[in-house]
């Protein structure tokens, strides 16, 4: 190195270290840092985790979408996975639409699940903001899903910097369902959902003996599963362009440029 480059480069370091008689806290800007390892967890639905390498732990992950876009059916795969692994899990259910059964029947283990039954979304923030501080929860979800997005707005900002940095040096993931994204950039994850198509089946009344079919419409039908679209917004992990193809055609394919999925009815 010149002798120049050295006199420069002493030059750069004194200046960001010392810049206006108060440390800067920039002592070594030429020293390169390893950015940490981000430790994930698997949702428990193949193409989500190949697009976006998984929910990660000491983050804020969002997950936002209009009705019917697959948006509970990620969050209750994600409290089976996270349970069946034997963590503890927390739930704020901001407007009381949890249904334990049918999380039961997906895989959730109820016995490792904390369910807090809140009136409004006030109730819900604050007592996120207790979980959290209180630890020891390998996941905490923040159910906003069922909440009206006009209220969910008004939610300051800061509020979701405090959750971010509340949980941020800790092993818990904090997942937030809602209809629209409102996290923003305080969120390491951020997944969009959609529905991409609907699956009904044939009542015995909707079908003719010859075969036809009387009503033509999904009033005569069962639902028998739906297909959603999955895109990352923002993520952590590296964006390859990977590609998968998912066993007995359950699940589409999983690309740089989103996922779809499929799940099915339970009867």
């Amino acid at each position: 190195m010149s002798s120049k480059t050295s006199a420069l480069r002493l030059q750069v370091e004194s200046s960001l270290a010392h810049h206006g008689g108060q440390v800067a806290g920039v002592t070594s800007p030429f020293q390169y840092r390893e950015r940490p390892i981000v430790e994930t967890a698997p949702t428990g639905v193949a193409p989500i985790d190949l697009l976006t390498g998984g929910l990660p732990r000491g983050s804020l992950t969002e997950i936002y979408g209009p009705p019917c876009s697959g948006r509970t059916s990620v969050l209750v795969s994600a409290l089976a996975s996270r349970t069946a692994a034997s963590e503890v899990c927390a739930l704020v259910d901001a407007r009381d639409a949890f249904d334990p059964h049918s999380a039961e029947a997906a895989g959730v283990r109820l016995q490792q699940l904390l369910w807090v039954r809140c009136r409004n979304v006030d109730q819900a923030l604050r007592t996120t903001d207790l979980l959290i501080q209180g630890g020891g929860f390998g996941m905490i979800a923040l159910d906003l899903g069922d909440t009206p997005a006009r209220l969910v707005r008004y939610v300051p900002l800061q509020v979701w910097f405090r959750f971010r940095r509340a949980v941020e040096h800790t092993p818990t993931i904090f997942l937030v369902v809602e209809q629209e994204s409102n996290a923003k950039t305080c969120a390491s994850l951020v997944l969009s959902l959609r529905a991409d198509e609907t699956q009904w089946s044939q009542t015995a009344e909707a079908a003719a003996s010859d075969g036809e079919i009387l009503h033509p419409y999904p009033a005569g039908c069962l639902l028998d599963g739906w297909k959603s679209r999955a895109e990352a917004i923002r993520t952590h992990a590296k964006q390859e362009g990977w590609r998968l193809r998912g066993l007995n055609g359950i699940f589409e394919d999983a690309c740089n440029d989103g996922a779809s999925f499929e799940m099915k009815a339970k009867s």
